[in-house]
């Protein structure tokens, strides 16, 4: 360790190297291994493929549980609400509402007063569904985070907030980049 706290690693030149070099993927010493991008992936690979051959067994799947977990938290909610939520394409969204609809845990109905937008309400048969899928989503949760401690789990979802919050940023850095060989410094 440095003094400053950071773990370091020697580079191909044999010089110390800090994590958020190494996982920049520009940098001459990029290792995959230690790209925080890379890990999420695997680890929501990991997740979803576990995930999804268990919610198999109720007939369900990844989309279909967050679309339920959402509504069960804010019941109605648009289906444009939904999807931002979801952060899932409109016309992805829309498709998993009408599967649900179809199923009969869902109940869709224009929003009185305007029309365009379509508000869905999770009905008796979706909250005993949705309560399935969380008796499942627990047992991975629990799997997952067996030897972590609350402050761990909060720090965790506190650095993934801000994360998510830069990337949210992306129509700016996007042009930045557009306009730049260099990047977006930082």
């Amino acid at each position: 360790m440095s003094d400053k706290g950071k773990v370091l690693n020697k580079g191909k030149a044999g010089v110390a190297i800090d994590a958020k070099r190494r996982g920049d993927p520009a940098f001459a010493d990029f290792r995959i291994a230690d790209s925080p991008f890379y890990l999420l992936a695997q680890t929501t690979a990991r997740y979803s493929i576990d995930m999804e051959n268990a919610l198999h067994a109720i007939d369900m799947d990844l989309p279909s549980w967050r679309a339920l977990m959402i509504l069960s938290e804010r019941n109605p909610s648009s289906v444009s609400e939904i999807a931002e939520r979801a952060v899932m394409r409109l016309s992805t969204m829309t498709r998993v509402i009408q599967r649900l609809e179809k199923r009969g845990l869902l109940k869709v109905k224009r929003r009185k007063g305007d029309a365009r937008v379509t508000e869905v309400y999770i009905n008796t048969k979706g909250v005993s569904t949705t309560q399935q899928v969380r008796d499942i989503a627990s047992r991975f949760y629990n799997i997952a985070f067996h030897d972590f401690e609350a402050a761990e789990i909060d720090g965790l979802n506190d650095l993934l907030r801000r994360v998510f919050g830069n990337l949210a940023l992306r129509p700016a850095i996007s042009a930045v980049l557009a306009h730049s060989a260099v990047g977006v410094d930082t």
